[in-house]
This record gives C-alpha cells, structure tokens and sequence, in this order.
C-alpha cells in the first residue's frame, strides 16, 4: 500500500501508568522493534501503520486502514494534555503491567477518564496485560485480568512487547471492534471528520446505483 492511498483513518489511543510498556507496545507493531531502554513520554507521541482490513461481508475485498496510533503520558500531570485527543480516537488500548498491581488497579481510573471524555460512553477498548514475558514476576493473575475485563465488557489480552506475542492480535482485534461498529451504526455522525476518505462507502454501505433505475 502507497504511503497516503487508503480507505479509512482510524486513531487509536493507547492509555495506561507510566512503565506499563506502552511505547515499545506501539513500538514493536508498528516496526517491529524493541527499545530496553526506558524513555518517558512526554505528553504525546503518535506511530503510524497501514493495514489491510478483510471484512468477511465484503465479498472478500480488503479495505486499506491508516492507523494512527497515539501513546499518552501516563504520568498525572499530563493528564489535561492527553484527554484533549480522547474525542478524536475512535478506540482505546488501555495498558497495565502484570508485573505491577498498582498499574492494574488503576484500570478503572483511565476507564473513568475515557467515560469523561471518549466520542460516547461505551467506545471500542480492548484491555492489554503487558510484559507476559516476565511471567516469574507476574503479581496479577491471568484470572483478575479476564474477569475485569469480563466486568468493563471488553477484550483481553496478554502481550509482550518483547517477545511480540499477541501484540498485532490485540489491536487488530480493536479495529474489529471499530469497523463493526461503523458497519452496524445507522447514526454515522459520531464517526470523526476525515476518517473516509472522498469518494470511499462506509462499511456495510453499497455502492450508489448509477443510470436509470427503470
């Protein structure tokens, strides 16, 4: 795929505690590489992808996705500066570490910031247990993660920005979540401007009849 010649921008916003791994979560999909050295974000950082969307009601045809990907600060005090570009991410990775209890108990507090501020109250997120790698040092159960998860009504995956495992399986399985609900959605205005772009059908839309219909 040519840089700029796709069907669809698609933001994505990945959200978590500082040290959860989301950089070199973002990192390793997007090119496949692994930084071991710790560098803080600071505010925000964004990568780019395209992909390949293959939608089984499509006749087969694959739609090209740009995907955006924003990395936040999980730090507090960028707090104010990250939740400006909730409205314009139409899905969220939220991140912790199972190596850190206090990453995981504060899921819910980067739930409440998505409540506040995301495009509506129930947006596409898939919920990501990074560092599965270190498993010896694991302090969150495999079980704690899936039933919240199961409680916030989202995906869960274990991934490892090391290694790559589940790390494409996990925001693939967000884009998903988001081209369906474009498909299935009967309001489109939710759908941030220039995610089409001209002349492109939303998902689920047929082609416009062209001559006469006689």
């Amino acid at each position: 795929m040519a840089e700029g010649d796709y069907d669809f921008l698609i933001k994505l916003l990945i959200l978590g505690d500082s040290a959860t791994g989301k950089s070199c979560f973002l990192c390793r999909y997007t090119d496949n590489t692994f930084c071991s050295q710790f560098v803080t974000t600071v505010g925000i950082d964004f990568k780019e992808k395209n992909v390949i969307y293959n939608d089984k009601n499509n006749d087969g045809k694959g739609q090209c996705i740009h995907l955006q990907l924003w990395d936040t600060a999980g730090q507090e005090r960028f707090r104010s500066l990250t939740a400006a570009f909730f409205r314009d991410a139409m899905g969220f990775l939220i991140m912790f570490d199972i190596t850190n209890m206090q990453s995981f108990l504060n899921v819910r507090q980067w739930m409440s910031q998505l409540q506040m501020n995301a495009y509506c109250e129930n947006p596409d997120i898939v919920l990501c247990g990074n560092k599965m790698d270190l498993a010896a040092q694991r302090v969150v159960s495999k079980k704690e993660a899936e039933e919240l998860a199961e409680n916030l009504g989202m995906p869960y995956f274990e991934v490892s920005a090391l290694s790559g495992d589940n790390v494409t399986e996990a925001v693939e399985a967000l884009l998903g979540l988001i081209m369906r609900r474009m498909e299935d959605s009967v309001d489109k205005s939710w759908i941030p401007q220039g995610t089409v772009r001209p002349g492109n059908n939303l998902p689920g839309e047929k082609e416009p009849s062209s001559g006469c219909g006689c």
